[in-house]
């Protein structure tokens, strides 16, 4: 069920408005498109933090193909395999639809690889971000190190997402975790949270959420009430980074030899 959340400005409901309409010249210009949850087959998907790759594969095998799709995980392809029984089918059936499957990408720092330059997404998907496991959950210190990863993710996806993208992050409800401040931290960095629907995984045949941390790495953890929350570029921020991006280009351009007739 889909909680729409309230907007504090009205530059902000006509901005949905806008998205609603692109969305619909979408499926009315595009009808064979595939479209499952929140994702279609038209998107460029970008998945960071996979773990075992299940969602990502999950998503190819719903489309039909993986074209779109970019599944990236942090650790290395080796400790991949290793760690993960089932990794090694859900990357062939990625490979095998298309998809581009990178290893050792940190989440953090996504906006820095030289691959993704001149590429933005339509979808960031963040499933169950984790800082590891360095003590009770519940204390301060590790509470800060989740917020700290969340908050350079969000930092560095803002400069990748398009300007009518938008950055998913699936996360545990509770009293916990809502110490983790998600809507807080996005909105340091320049993002507003469009709105927040219940996550079930039933929805995707074939994932498995893993630890992806510890001794019991390949573990499922009890999920519980879960919500996917969808982050947008507040007008402020896209501006902020369609400036950054031209004096970017001007600079590399200006480093370029000259030709000279």
């Amino acid at each position: 069920m889909m909680e729409q959340i309230p907007y504090g400005s009205t530059i902000f409901q006509e901005l949905q408005r806008q998205i609603d309409g692109a969305v619909l010249a979408q499926q009315r210009f595009f009808p064979f498109q595939t479209m499952h949850m929140h994702y279609s087959s038209l998107h460029r998907i970008l998945l960071v933090g996979e773990g075992d790759f299940s969602f990502s594969s999950s998503l190819a095998t719903a489309f039909g193909s993986a074209e779109n799709i970019v599944a990236t995980s942090l650790d290395t392809k080796e400790m991949v395999l290793t760690f993960y029984k089932s990794a090694g089918n859900s990357i062939s059936n990625l490979l095998s639809r298309g998809a581009c499957v990178l290893h050792e990408v940190d989440a953090t720092m996504i906006d820095q690889l030289g691959l993704f330059r001149g590429t933005m997404f339509d979808r960031i998907v963040f499933n169950f971000p984790h800082s590891g496991f360095w003590g009770k959950e519940y204390s301060n210190e590790v509470i800060q190190r989740h917020r700290d990863l969340v908050s350079k993710f969000f930092r560095s996806a803002r400069m990748l997402v398009s300007c009518i993208g938008e950055i998913h992050v699936s996360h545990k409800e509770g009293p916990l975790y809502r110490k983790w401040n998600l809507v807080g931290e996005a909105m340091k960095s320049g993002l507003f949270l469009k709105e927040c629907v219940t996550f079930s995984i039933a929805d995707y045949p074939g994932y498995t959420n893993k630890r992806g941390s510890g001794v019991c790495i390949d573990e499922s953890f009890p999920l519980g009430d879960c919500k996917t929350y969808k982050f947008m570029l507040t007008p402020a921020a896209f501006i902020e980074k369609e400036l950054m991006l031209v004096r970017e280009q001007s600079y590399l351009h200006a480093l370029q030899p000259q030709m000279w007739i």
